[in-house]
C-alpha cells in the first residue's frame, strides 16, 4: 500500500469557504476512488488551514486490476459509421471485434483484456478534473488566468508513494515544494511524505488537522475557566469559525474596563462574539464579567497582541456606551411617527403601517387572551421604534432587545418592555420562546402580519428557496401556539389581518391567501411533529381533515396516539376502525349511499343493539368534553368498543339477503367510524 498526499496553497480562505471546500474535495475524491475501484485501507483525510487545503491517505492501493470484460457494440445491421465509432472509442481495429447473438439480436462485441493500472497514473490524469469540481460560493479570478478559486491559488504539492505526481492545473504545475511561511512566500521547502510535512509544521506550532486545532482551543479555554473559576460559553458556531481562522492558536486572557458592564449585556456579548470573535466570560451566577478570551494566531511573548485586542474592545465599547446613553433618552412614543420614513417592504407599506396593523391585531388577540388591550397596544405601537436607533444600526441582531431596554429605561410597564424585547422570538425551531401573555400576543401578531403580507403579494417560498424566511416565521408561529397552549383561531386572524391591509390600500385575494397560508402553516406543523419524533402515518392522518384553527388539538392528539399506539388500547383503536372501514370501503362501488344513521328499529339481535349503545356512549363522551379533552382518555374510550365490535363481526352477517337490513348494518359501521373520526381519520395509520 502507498501514501497519497496533496496540498493546495493559496491566499487566506475565509472559514465558510474552507469548510465547504473540504467537504467538496472529500466527496469528489471518494466518488473517484469508488468509480475506479481504487482500494483505500487507511482513512481519506481532508484538512485545512487558512492557506492550505490538504488531502492525506496513508494506505492506498498502488495498482488496480481491471478484469477482462465483453463490451457490446452496435447491431450487425447498423450503418458502417456506427461500427467505426465503436472501434474509435475503444482504440481498436476491426480484427479485434466478433459477433454474437443475444435476445435482442446480433451485435458486435469487443473483449477487453484484463489489465493492471497504476493508481499514480490515474491520479495524474484525473486530479485536475477533481479539483475543478470544487464549488465555491464566492470565487476569484486574478491576473490573466482564466481560472476561478476561493482565493488566489499559489502552488500545488502532490506526492504518491514518496514521489511527486506531475500534472498541470490551469497555470500551475504540481511539484514536491510548498511555501512554509504564508507571510514571506520566498521561503519554500521540499517534502516527500506527509509525516515529514506534518512534523515540520507541528514544530512551527501549526496544527494541520482542524479537529485537533478545535480540541486544542476548547481544552485550553476550559483550563483557563477552571483556574480563574469563571464560566466561558464555547458557542459552537464561534468555535468552528475561529478554528478555521487560525493555524497555530494561542489563548490570551484579556480584560476591559468594568464601567462598560453598565451597558446591556447583549451589546457586549455581540460586540465580542460577532464583531471581534472573542469569547465572553461569566461568573458562577451567569453574570457577564469584564474578561474575554482571544484566540490569537501567534505567540504573544511581549503581550502586544493582548494589548492590541484590549484597545480594540475599548474603542468598540466606548462607541457602544455613547450610543446607548444617546438612544435610551430618545422618547419612544414621539418617534413612532418617524417610522413612516422606513420602508417595510415594497407593496406592504412602511414600518409605521406595519406597527398600526400589529396594534389592531393585538387588540383582537387581547380579548381572546384576557389581557389589557391598552398595554398590548402600547407595546405594539413602539415595538419597531428601535430600528431607528444607532445601536440597532450597528448591531442589527439586537432588534427588539434594544427596544425593550429603551422602554424599561423610559419607565414603561415591565410587561410592555418584555413584550417589545421578545416580539421577534422565537427564531425557528430551537430558539427560546416567549411565555408571558403580552409577549406571546405581540409575537404572534408580528409574525402573522408578515406572513399575510408576503403571501398577499405572492412572495411565498418555492421549493428550497425562502429568501424572506417565511418557513422559519411559520414554524415560530406554530411553536407560539403549541408551547403556550393557545387556542387562538388563526383563520379569523388571517382574515382580519387581510382586512387591515385592505384598509391601508393593499388589495389581496383573501380566499386564495387564506387557503395557501393555512396549508403552509399546517405543513410547518408537520415538520414540528416530525421534530418531536411523531410517526409519519400519524402526522399525515392528523393533519388530513383538520384546519388551521386546530393546531394545538392536532399536536396533542398526535402526541397522545404516538405515545400509546403500541399499547393494547392503542392497537385496539386502530383494529376497530380498520375492520369497520374495510367493509365500508368494499361497498363503495355499489350504489348504496351510507351516511351513518342506523335505525334501531331494524336491529335483529343484541349484537347490533350493544354496538349501537357503545357508539352512543362514545358520542356522548365527545359531546361532553369541550376544551378540556384528555386525548389519552379519548383513545381509551374508543378502545372500549372492542368487545362490541368483535361480538358483532363474530355473530352478525353484514351482507344480509334483505337489502334494508344490510344497509342498516353498514350505516351502523359508518356511525362507528364517524364517531372515531372525532379523534381523527385512522385509515392511514399503520397497525
Amino acid at each position: 500500500m502507498s501514501e497519497f498526499f496533496l496540498e493546495l496553497f493559496s491566499e487566506e480562505i475565509p472559514p465558510k469557504l474552507q469548510i465547504s471546500a473540504r467537504k467538496n474535495l472529500y466527496e469528489n475524491l471518494k466518488k473517484f476512488f469508488e468509480e475506479n475501484e481504487i482500494l483505500i485501507k487507511g482513512k481519506l483525510n481532508v484538512y485545512s488551514t487558512p492557506n492550505r487545503l490538504i488531502v492525506y491517505i496513508d494506505k492506498i492501493t498502488k495498482q488496480i486490476s481491471k478484469k477482462s470484460e465483453e463490451i457490446r457494440g452496435p447491431n450487425v445491421n447498423s450503418p458502417d459509421k456506427a461500427l467505426e465509432g465503436f472501434l474509435r472509442s475503444n482504440n481498436i481495429n476491426k480484427s479485434q471485434v466478433f459477433t454474437k447473438k443475444t435476445q435482442k439480436g446480433e451485435f458486435y462485441f469487443y473483449k477487453k483484456p484484463s489489465q493492471k493500472i497504476n493508481t499514480a497514473s490515474l491520479l495524474m490524469e484525473h486530479l485536475p478534473n477533481i479539483l475543478t469540481k470544487i464549488t465555491w460560493n464566492k470565487s476569484m479570478k486574478w491576473g490573466n488566468h482564466n481560472f476561478f478559486w476561493g482565493r488566489p491559488l499559489k502552488s500545488i504539492l502532490s506526492i504518491f508513494d514518496g514521489k511527486k505526481l506531475d500534472f498541470n492545473f490551469y497555470h500551475l504545475k504540481s511539484s514536491n515544494i510548498t511555501f512554509i511561511d504564508k507571510e514571506l512566500e520566498e521561503k519554500i521547502k521540499v517534502f516527500n511524505s506527509f509525516k515529514s510535512y506534518n512534523s515540520f509544521f507541528k514544530s512551527q506550532g501549526i496544527l494541520i488537522d482542524q479537529e485537533k486545532r478545535k480540541l486544542f482551543i476548547s481544552n485550553e479555554i476550559l483550563k483557563i475557566s477552571k483556574v480563574k473559576k469563571i464560566k466561558i460559553n464555547l458557542k459552537k458556531e464561534l468555535l468552528e469559525e475561529i478554528t478555521n481562522i487560525v493555524e497555530k492558536p494561542k489563548i490570551l486572557f484579556c480584560e476591559f474596563d468594568k464601567k462598560y458592564l453598565s451597558i446591556p449585556k447583549e451589546i457586549l456579548i455581540i460586540t465580542m462574539q460577532s464583531h471581534q470573535k472573542y469569547f465572553p466570560t461569566f461568573d458562577n451566577k451567569d453574570n457577564l464579567i469584564n474578561n474575554f478570551i482571544v484566540v490569537a494566531d501567534n505567540k504573544d511573548s511581549k503581550g502586544l497582541i493582548k494589548l492590541g485586542n484590549e484597545r480594540v474592545i475599548e474603542a468598540r465599547l466606548n462607541d457602544a456606551e455613547f450610543f446607548w446613553k444617546k438612544n435610551r433618552s430618545q422618547n419612544l412614543v414621539k418617534q413612532v411617527s418617524k417610522l413612516k420614513n422606513i420602508n417595510y417592504f415594497k407593496g406592504l407599506g412602511s414600518y409605521f403601517d406595519k406597527a398600526q396593523r400589529i396594534r389592531k391585531l393585538c387588540g383582537i388577540i387581547s380579548d381572546e387572551m384576557l389581557i389589557s388591550k391598552e398595554k398590548i397596544e402600547i407595546a405594539s405601537s413602539i415595538c419597531k421604534v428601535d430600528l431607528m436607533s444607532d445601536l440597532v444600526g450597528e448591531f442589527p441582531e439586537l432588534q427588539g432587545i434594544m427596544g425593550g431596554y429603551f422602554a424599561e429605561a423610559q419607565g414603561f410597564d415591565k410587561e410592555i418592555s418584555l413584550a417589545v424585547s421578545e416580539h421577534y422570538l422565537p427564531i425557528g425551531m430551537d430558539s427560546m420562546i416567549p411565555r408571558k401573555p403580552y409577549s406571546v400576543a405581540l409575537s404572534i401578531s408580528d409574525k402573522l402580519d408578515s406572513l399575510v403580507g408576503f403571501f398577499g403579494i405572492n412572495l411565498k417560498p418555492s421549493s428550497s428557496k425562502d429568501p424572506y424566511a417565511l418557513r422559519r416565521m411559520a414554524i415560530s408561529l406554530v411553536r407560539l401556539i403549541v408551547e403556550n397552549n393557545s387556542t387562538l383561531k388563526l383563520k379569523d386572524l388571517i382574515n382580519y389581518s387581510s382586512m387591515l391591509y385592505k384598509d391601508q390600500g393593499f388589495e389581496f385575494d383573501i380566499k386564495i391567501l387564506q387557503k395557501d397560508l393555512s396549508e403552509f402553516i399546517l405543513e410547518r406543523l408537520k415538520n414540528y411533529l416530525k421534530d418531536k419524533q411523531v410517526r409519519n402515518d400519524i402526522i399525515e392522518s392528523s393533519t388530513k381533515i383538520s384546519n388551521v384553527d386546530e393546531i394545538l388539538k392536532i399536536y396533542k392528539k398526535s402526541i397522545a396516539l404516538n405515545k400509546n399506539i403500541k399499547k393494547d388500547f392503542g392497537q385496539d383503536v386502530i383494529s376497530i376502525y380498520k375492520r369497520s372501514s374495510k367493509i365500508l370501503y368494499s361497498e363503495k362501488e355499489n350504489s348504496l349511499e351510507i351516511l351513518g344513521s342506523a335505525d334501531p328499529g331494524l336491529f335483529k339481535n343484541d349484537f347490533e343493539k350493544n354496538l349501537y349503545k357503545r357508539i352512543h356512549d362514545i358520542r356522548k363522551y365527545f359531546s361532553s368534553i369541550g376544551k378540556t379533552e384528555n386525548y389519552e382518555e379519548s383513545l381509551k374510550t374508543l378502545s372500549l368498543a372492542k368487545n362490541e365490535i368483535d361480538a358483532f363481526f363474530d355473530n352478525v352477517i353484514v351482507n344480509d339477503n334483505d337489502p334494508s337490513i344490510k344497509k342498516n348494518r353498514l350505516e351502523l359501521l359508518k356511525m362507528l367510524c364517524k364517531s372515531f373520526e372525532n379523534y381523527f381519520n385512522f385509515s392511514k395509520i399503520e397497525a
